[in-house]
């Protein structure tokens, strides 16, 4: 099993910055992609990012390219989000996923419990 705890969520003003954290414990994720996600109120969740195991590729929507950064450190078992030039928009609970194949080509989600980022306008 795998544990993930976000932090780094709060209050900002729009056209300011926050930075997520993402800790894993439980089993090494090393070999994970890391992922965020965010859930405004009363919508679906939708994808923000997604880093490779090894921290070479990311993937954003066309809605927070160019503002948002995924990284990770796997020697801290950590994922980071680094917002920029944030929106009302972007308002929503955040939450961190970490997901790979396993035998026979099972998916293996594990989800953190969330973080709210509100940004006032």
């Amino acid at each position: 099993q795998v544990q993930l705890v976000e932090s780094g969520g709060g209050l900002v003003q729009a056209g300011g910055s926050l930075r997520l954290s993402c800790a894993a414990s439980g089993r090494t994720v090393s070999s994970y992609t890391m992922a965020w996600f965010r859930q405004p109120l009363g919508k679906e969740r939708e994808f923000v990012a997604a880093i490779n195991y090894r921290g070479g590729l990311a993937d954003y929507p066309d809605s927070v390219k160019g503002r948002f950064t995924i990284s990770r450190d796997n020697a801290k078992a950590t994922g980071y989000l680094q917002m920029n030039s944030l929106k009302p928009e972007d308002t929503a609970v955040y939450y961190c996923n970490c997901n790979r194949y396993g035998v026979g080509g099972t998916l293996v989600n594990y989800w953190g419990r969330g973080t709210q980022v509100t940004v006032s306008s």
